[in-house]
This record gives structure tokens, C-alpha cells and sequence, in this order.
């Protein structure tokens, strides 16, 4: 596969940083909603894979195959904007502030919970027979997902906080690496090749995901779990934003950008 150096793909992230600050509100929306929908959709995916099969494993395998396909489509998450679109106001690109970067944050935001709450009644009325019946396997699954990654962080006071913002911080890492990969190489195979690997590892590790859990959370809500919007916004949404912004942006976006872009001066010889 055609690889990029570092210095060039680097490079490349920085322009696409600048791209999102300067797009139109009604282009944001529409990508940003897209790759909600895609992404939840792939997490149900990979739910029911997990449950039919008894292995975690095999659902988080597969998992990628919704990130592979919203990258390679041009649509955004806020995990890859939180990364990208600072960058262009570290470089001092013309006309990029923050202003602009949190306008982006606020409409990619907007956008990807629109996809993932849209997927999340689709796959609740598939789950329960439009909501006539108890639901299935999978949707008792999304349920207890919900109630473990709420109220279980609650019940643990700080210490359980604590967890799920590292979860999150990690998650970004891995997630925000996978936004970088699909830049290493200009050819379709070698993009996804090279997203897959961190994204299995965010989904086999449980590592905190805003976008998947703005699915996983209303639907298990849909499905009856022993939760509330208030812990599902407290013990999760917020923190995990949170967690996933410091993750990309410092783990990913300002490391590369500070090596490989604005590399150091080298060590005089002698």
C-alpha cells in the first residue's frame, strides 16, 4: 500500500483541520449526522455479533467496518474534529480561532447525536417488535450496557468517575489514531487496514466512546434499563466528552503536530 511519511500525513491533518473550521453549517450537519448513524449502526452490529456468538471478541473484529465506512465517505465525528480542527489554529492559519473550532465542536456535536439517537429508535422498534413486545436478546444486552456504565461508575463515587474519564481519554487516543491512519496511505485497502487496528482495540478494551454511547444510552433508555437521562448525561455523555477531547487532542493531534510538524532543531554534532 502507498504510505505516507509522518512529515506528509502530519501535514494533511493539519489542512483537513482547517477544512472543518471553514465549512458550511449545512455540510457539517450533514456529514456530522451521517457518521452518527453509521457509527451506531455499527455498534448494534457488533452487539448482536457479541451475543450470538457468546464472544466479545468477534463483535469487536468486526466493529470497524462502520468507522472504515464514514471515513472513506468524508463524514465527521466529534472524537476526529476535537483532534484536527485545533490544529489549524496552532499553525495560525488565516481567519482559524476558536471560535471557529467550537463552532464545529457545537455543530458536529449536534449532528452526530442526531444520527446515533435516529439509529437508536430504529434498531429499539427492530428490537421490540415496535415496542409490542419484551426485547430481544440484544436489546436486554444494550439495557444492562447502560445500567453497568451509569450507575456502576456512580456507585463508586470518584473512583468510578475517575475510570470512566481515563476510559475516555484512552478511547481518543485509540479513536483519533484510527482519523490519523486513514491518512497514512492513498489507497482504499491500505486507509482501512491501517483505521482498524486502533479502533478494535477502543471497542475489545470498553474504552469510552461520546459518539457509540449516544446510541448505546437512549437505546438502552428505549430498552427498559434501570437508568435516568440525568445519570446517563452525569456518569457518562459529559465526562466521556470530556475525557475523549483531552485524549485526542493531546495523545494525538498536539504530539504529532509538534514532532512531525513542528519538529525540534537537531542536536548540534561535537
Amino acid at each position: 500500500m502507498a504510505y505516507l511519511a509522518p512529515s506528509e500525513f502530519v501535514s494533511k491533518m493539519v489542512d483537513a483541520g482547517e477544512m472543518k473550521i471553514f465549512m458550511s453549517t449545512r455540510d457539517t450537519l450533514i456529514r456530522s449526522y451521517m457518521a452518527g448513524a453509521i457509527l451506531a449502526l455499527a455498534a448494534a452490529f457488533a452487539i448482536t455479533v457479541t451475543v450470538n456468538t457468546g464472544n466479545h471478541l468477534i463483535g469487536s473484529l468486526l466493529f470497524p467496518v462502520g468507522f472504515a465506512m464514514l471515513y472513506l465517505l468524508g463524514f465527521d465525528l466529534l472524537t476526529g474534529v476535537f483532534t484536527l480542527a485545533p490544529l489549524a489554529v496552532f499553525d495560525k492559519r488565516p481567519g482559524a480561532t476558536w471560535s471557529g473550532v467550537l463552532r464545529n465542536w457545537g455543530l458536529v456535536f449536534v449532528g452526530n447525536f442526531g444520527g446515533a439517537l435516529t439509529v437508536a429508535l430504529f434498531m429499539s422498534i427492530i428490537f421490540t417488535y415496535g415496542f409490542t413486545e419484551a426485547p430481544n436478546a440484544v436489546g436486554q444486552k444494550i439495557g444492562t450496557i447502560g445500567e453497568g456504565r451509569t450507575v456502576g461508575y456512580a456507585a463508586h463515587g470518584f473512583a468510578g468517575m475517575l475510570t470512566l474519564f481515563i476510559r475516555a481519554v484512552m478511547c481518543n487516543w485509540m479513536v483519533s489514531t484510527g482519523v490519523v491512519a486513514a491518512m497514512m496511505s492513498t489507497t482504499v485497502s491500505g486507509k482501512v487496514i491501517a483505521m482498524w487496528m486502533p479502533i478494535l482495540v477502543f471497542f475489545y478494551m470498553g474504552f469510552e466512546h461520546s459518539i457509540v454511547n449516544m446510541y448505546l444510552f437512549p437505546s438502552g433508555l428505549m430498552m427498559g434499563g434501570h437508568f435516568t437521562i440525568m445519570d446517563y448525561l452525569l456518569w457518562n455523555e459529559i465526562p466521556t466528552v470530556i475525557g475523549n477531547l483531552v485524549g485526542g487532542l493531546t495523545f494525538v493531534g498536539a504530539t504529532l503536530y509538534s514532532t512531525h510538524y513542528k519538529t525540534a532543531p537537531s542536536r548540534a554534532i561535537g
